[in-house]
């Protein structure tokens, strides 16, 4: 049996929600959340900030 004391948000509390979308199906939102957890901190804090130039420009290949 799990306890809800061992998940992992639970003893990282208080937490706060930082940015909400709604979506027009479960699979979207399954989808859209695989993509940004993959994402750079950076990239995500532009997220929530609504800076889609920053986020275009994180999401750039930088070449050497």
């Amino acid at each position: 049996m799990i306890n809800e004391y061992d998940c992992y948000t639970s003893s990282r509390l208080p937490i706060t929600v930082e940015l909400v979308q709604s979506f027009g199906a479960r699979d979207e939102a399954l989808a859209v959340e695989r993509q940004i957890k993959k994402w750079s901190r950076k990239k995500k804090e532009a997220l929530i900030e609504g800076n889609w130039t920053k986020i275009s420009a994180l999401a750039k290949k930088k070449f050497n």
